[in-house]
């Protein structure tokens, strides 16, 4: 059983001055509790990472980290995406936490539940996810995408862990490890998996959002599950082969069909046919030239080794 620890608690914010006065009270008294009963140092702290907001978050921050011994703050130059926002804080962290606990500072995910990561890690757990019960507060929508999602990384090879986001626990070592892989492009959810620690999920009820809205549009999820498939699969390009394949199977069989056809006089015509392939093999080829370019412009931004991020400010005691 390892001693009890000092812990980080890493919070990426973007335009949350909505309900970053009621997180930093929650979170502020969970760690005084768990002071209390000698779980974590009385050192641990809450570290907000200010991903370029538009509004007076980090105006907030600074407010928080002059009242409070247990706030720090880093703010980014720009907004830079939660991924890398939320590597800024844990690599902020690193030489000064035993463990670091990754949040949103929305707080939907069930803080209540830290305590029992932490105790996972006392007990020898290097990595431990938090993962979602169900999706009842979800929308129509946000429930079938949320499975189409994890679906497709499933049947592409991609290793994730289904309803688990961001909200985990790392070691030290995990986060040492984690600083070795210099992708530009990160899915973290796969990209923790395969550091192979000792790892062990935790189960919750996420709630309804306290107030503000969300930052993740339909485009920011596309985003990252593009990141997801290119970051660690080749199977949509050999996929396309296997689909050129059939595709040419079956025009030979077309043409073999229309050549019956002529020759028992029921022959419709070439210009239907011309079109119909014309637009099916046009879909294929856009498709096609669409994958691999994914492939190829993350590449072109993997050689080009800029930072992630670059931090403007930071608020450390």
């Amino acid at each position: 059983m390892r001693d009890k620890i000092l812990l980080a608690l890493v919070v990426p914010c973007y335009n949350e001055e909505d309900v970053l006065k009621e997180t930093n009270y929650r979170l502020t008294s969970l760690l005084v509790e768990m002071i209390q009963e000698q779980l974590i140092q009385a050192s641990s702290y809450i570290l907000y990472v200010d991903d370029g907001s538009k509004d007076k978050t980090w105006e907030m921050i600074k407010d928080i980290y002059k009242q409070s011994e247990m706030v720090q703050g880093v703010k980014l130059s720009r907004n830079r995406g939660h991924q890398n926002a939320l590597l800024a804080g844990l690599f902020t962290a690193l030489n000064n936490c035993d463990a670091a606990i990754s949040i949103d500072a929305d707080l939907q995910d069930d803080i209540r539940v830290i305590k029992e990561m932490v105790s996972r890690y006392r007990q020898g757990d290097e990595i431990v996810l938090g993962v979602r019960d169900n999706r009842d507060n979800d929308s129509i929508i946000k429930r079938g995408t949320a499975e189409a999602f994890y679906k497709v990384m499933k049947k592409l090879g991609t290793n994730t862990i289904k309803d688990h986001a961001d909200f985990r626990l790392l070691s030290n070592r995990a986060l040492q490890e984690l600083k070795n892989y210099n992708e530009v492009n990160l899915f973290l959810r796969g990209l923790i998996l395969e550091l192979g620690f000792p790892t062990s999920c935790v189960y919750y009820q996420r709630q309804s959002r306290m107030a503000g809205v969300t930052k993740y549009s339909l485009f920011r999820m596309l985003n990252l599950a593009l990141a997801g498939i290119t970051s660690f699969t080749i199977r949509p390009i050999r996929l396309i082969f296997i689909f050129g394949f059939i595709f040419s199977i079956l025009s030979l069989g077309f043409a073999v069909g229309i050549a019956i056809a002529a020759i028992c006089g029921a022959f419709i015509g070439w210009l239907p046919i011309i079109y119909i392939t014309l637009w099916f093999l046009t879909g294929l080829i856009l498709m096609a030239i669409g994958i691999i370019g994914e492939y190829i412009g993350r590449n072109y931004f993997e050689t080009k080794r800029r930072p992630r991020y670059i931090i403007e400010e930071r608020l450390i005691h």
